[in-house]
């Protein structure tokens, strides 16, 4: 049974920082390319960031130079370090395992406000 359990999220002030994790079971995680999407209240759900198995990242321009994508094959996890965060980065944050097939995860929200 494959599961991703995503954590970290939280109320934070504008200019704040969280970390997310999300840790996979059930699945080669080395093999995956892993990816965060947010989605918005009545927004679509979008990509924010993206890690390869070779290491390679993107992530949108809208989070560039603020988020950062990582991952620990032997822990099985990848983080989404957000830093200098906005009200705009409000969302259900939401990891994704991508190869042959495509696995989600719950989400976690992340609200930012004062």
């Amino acid at each position: 049974q494959v599961q991703l359990v995503e954590s970290g999220g939280g109320l934070v002030q504008p200019g704040g920082s969280l970390r997310l994790s999300c840790t996979a079971s059930g699945i080669i995680f080395g093999n995956y390319a892993m990816e965060w999407h947010r989605q918005a209240p009545g927004q679509q759900r979008e990509l924010v960031a993206r890690i390869d198995a070779g290491m390679n990242t993107y992530c949108i321009d809208s989070v560039k130079g603020r988020f950062t994508i990582s991952r620990d094959n032997a822990k099985n996890t990848v983080y989404l370090q957000m830093n200098t965060l906005k009200p705009e980065d409000t969302a259900i944050y939401y990891c994704k395992a991508t190869w042959i097939r495509n696995y989600w995860g719950q989400g976690t929200q992340v609200t930012v406000s004062s």
